[in-house]
This record gives C-alpha cells, sequence and structure tokens, in this order.
C-alpha cells in the first residue's frame, strides 16, 4: 500500500510540476515586442506599465510604483509619421552598465516639414533632437519590460 501510495503521489507532483511549467513558458511566450538598439533588433516582454491605459491596451499588470523609478534607461516610442519599419528604440540592453529592465518612456515626434528616417539607435535621435529635426518629450510612464533576445 505504501509503495502505491507514493507512485500516485509521484504521478501527482510530475503533472503539477509539467502544468506549472507549460503555464510558465506561456506566460514568458507570451506577447514579445520588437525595439531597436544600436542598429539590431533585441525582443522584449511587457509585464507591468505606470500607466493604467497603457497596462490595458498592451495586457499588462499596472503598477504605479514603478512610476516612482528616476533615472532608469530611455526607451522611445515615435508619435505621428515615421518611417516605415519603425520599432521603439532602446536607451541600452543587456551587457551595458547601465541596463535595466525598467524603461522610462520618451515620446520621440518629427518637426513639421522634416521628413522621417528610420530611428535605430538611442544617439540618433538625440542628436536629431539637438539638430532641432524631432522633439523628446518625457511621458512620465515606467515601463517594465524585460529584453530577452539580444539581437545582432
Amino acid at each position: 500500500m505504501p509503495r502505491r501510495i507514493l507512485s500516485v503521489t509521484a504521478v501527482m507532483l510530475a503533472l503539477a510540476a509539467g502544468a506549472t511549467s507549460a503555464a510558465t513558458r506561456g506566460l514568458l511566450l507570451g506577447p514579445a515586442f520588437k525595439a531597436y538598439y544600436d542598429g539590431h533588433k533585441d525582443t522584449f516582454l511587457v509585464t507591468d506599465v505606470s500607466s493604467k491605459a497603457q497596462a490595458t491596451t498592451l495586457k499588462a499588470n499596472y503598477s504605479a510604483a514603478i512610476g516612482r523609478v528616476k533615472r532608469a534607461p530611455a526607451q522611445y516610442f515615435v508619435r505621428g509619421a515615421a518611417a516605415k519599419g519603425q520599432l521603439s528604440v532602446f536607451g541600452s540592453e543587456p551587457g551595458e552598465s547601465n541596463y535595466n529592465p525598467l524603461w522610462e518612456e520618451f515620446f520621440v515626434t518629427w518637426k513639421p516639414g522634416v521628413k522621417p528616417v528610420l530611428l535605430v539607435k538611442d544617439d540618433q535621435i538625440k542628436s536629431l533632437a539637438k539638430a532641432n529635426k524631432l522633439t523628446l518629450r518625457d511621458a512620465h510612464i515606467v515601463l517594465n519590460a524585460p529584453i530577452t533576445k539580444v539581437g545582432k
């Protein structure tokens, strides 16, 4: 009898572990997004955001607390006119000294009369802002979006 109880318990534990693993894989493989960093594309997941509206849109967790984080690396989002294939642009990635999965969102808008080009580097964005070709606006939103795959 004890041997049978151990076998049933072992099977139940294995099934529970398999279900947990499958559920976790589904979560980790959930909505993945691409963004540029230094000319290549990285993959990231959005888990939490400090904006209720974005949390709803992205089906992410709303977290007011992360909105109080200061000096997180920037993630740039182009609003309005944009070049074909434009994605958001990271200010860092894993392996960089300032990498952090929390991102301070900045909205990028092209100035009237300026033809949008594909933005693929944070330094490119800062340079174009300094040249008065686009504007940067702090969105006052913090996004928890770990980079899960670094491109080449």
